[in-house]
């Protein structure tokens, strides 16, 4: 996992690592149900410590980005916690997202609604 910390920052490695995760997971970098790396794994590519990268995942779960699944591993959440209004702006630049993508492929939009009923299901 590509990620830069800056060692002369102020804040703490933990801190940032837990925001650079926060940002990947929140602009949909990091997929839901995507396994984050073990704890070890990523402290060793990072050179950090262990309880570095344990904390930042500690913080990452109590704001409700990830679960934790034991042996498993820890997972980016299926859901965002976010507040209405954070919420709606994030669906709605993921709509205007769908549509330009749906205008380059030329698709109409009784075709693109069709699409997306589809996706929600029954």
């Amino acid at each position: 996992m590509q990620l830069r910390l800056d060692p002369s920052s102020r804040a703490p490695l933990s801190a940032q690592l837990r925001d650079a995760l926060a940002t990947r997971i929140e602009r949909g970098r990091l997929a839901p149900g995507e396994r984050l790396p073990p704890v070890r794994d990523l402290a060793a590519e990072l050179s950090l410590a262990t309880n570095t990268v344990a904390r930042a995942y500690r913080e990452l779960e109590a704001a409700g980005l990830v679960v934790g699944r034991g042996r498993h591993g820890t997972f980016v959440t299926e859901r965002l916690p976010a507040s209405a209004s954070a919420a709606e702006a994030r669906l709605a630049e993921a709509a205007e997202a769908y549509v330009r993508r749906t205008c380059q492929l030329g698709a109409g939009r009784e075709d693109a609604v069709r699409a997306v009923r589809r996706a929600l299901g029954p």
